[in-house]
C-alpha cells in the first residue's frame, strides 16, 4: 500500500486503508491547488528554512548552547524543562515511526535537495513546533508580543510539511495533537527553579554563582 511503504507486510484494516487512501488523495490535491494560489506558493518557497527551522538536531544543539552561554537564575527552569521536552519528543516520534512505519508521500516537485528519514507518522516537525509553542505560552509565558509570531511560526511549520510533500496532512495533525500530549506530560512533569539549578549546576560549575571559567 502507498501510504505504509512497500516494506510493510502488515495488514490493515478495510476502515483505515480508506482512511489513508483519503488522506493521500486530500494531500495530493492540497499540493495541487498550492501551486496555482499564491500564498501558499510563496510559503512553498520557504519551506527549506521553516524545515532547518523546527529540525531536532538544530533545536537540541541550540538549546544547548544556549544553556551553556546564558548564566541567569530566571531560565534556569525554561532551560531545563524545555531540553527534557525536546529530548522526549525527539524519543516519542522516533518510537512510534519505528513501530508504524508509514512512507513518505512521493513528491510530486522535488521542493527540498536534503532527505529526511524515510517514515512519515507522524510529523516530528509538527509535534516539536507545538510542543515549544505550548511549553512558551502555557507552561512558561514569554511576553504577549510574542504569542502571535510564535502562532505564525507554528502554523507555517505544519502547513509547510504537507506542501513541502514531506508528510500527509494525517501526519501532520496526529504530530501536532502529540506536540500537545507532551505538552501536557511536561505540565505534570515539570521541574521546579531549585531543582533546575541544582541540575545545572551539577553539570557545569559555570552556573553557579560566581562562577568562573577555570584554564
Amino acid at each position: 500500500m502507498e501510504a505504509f511503504g512497500e516494506e510493510s507486510k502488515r495488514e490493515v484494516p478495510p476502515m483505515l486503508r480508506k482512511i489513508l487512501n483519503y488522506d493521500v488523495q486530500i494531500t495530493k490535491k492540497l499540493v495541487e491547488v498550492s501551486l496555482r494560489t499564491t500564498p501558499l506558493r510563496s510559503l512553498r518557497n520557504h519551506c527549506q528554512f521553516l524545515e532547518v527551522s523546527c529540525h531536532g538536531i538544530v533545536w537540541l544543539a541550540g538549546w544547548l548552547t544556549f544553556i551553556w552561554l546564558f548564566n541567569n537564575k530566571e531560565l534556569y527552569q525554561l532551560q531545563v524543562n524545555l531540553l527534557i521536552a525536546l529530548i522526549l519528543d525527539i524519543v516519542i516520534i522516533a518510537t512510534i515511526k519505528a513501530f508504524v512505519r508509514r512512507r513518505r508521500p512521493i513528491p510530486m516537485n522535488k521542493l527540498l535537495s536534503i532527505n529526511p528519514d524515510k517514515f512519515s507518522f507522524p510529523s516530528g516537525h509538527a509535534s516539536r513546533s507545538v510542543m515549544i509553542a505550548f511549553t512558551l505560552i502555557y507552561l512558561d509565558p514569554v511576553s504577549m508580543v510574542f504569542f502571535p509570531p510564535l502562532l505564525a511560526w507554528v502554523s507555517a511549520i505544519c502547513l509547510s510539511r504537507v506542501l513541502a510533500e514531506r508528510h500527509y496532512i494525517l501526519d501532520v495533525v496526529c504530530g501536532a495533537g502529540i506536540g500537545i500530549l507532551e505538552g501536557l506530560i511536561m505540565w505534570m512533569l515539570w521541574i521546579s527553579q531549585s531543582t533546575s539549578a541544582s541540575i545545572l549546576s551539577s553539570l557545569s560549575d559555570e552556573k553557579l554563582d560566581g562562577g568562573e571559567f577555570h584554564v
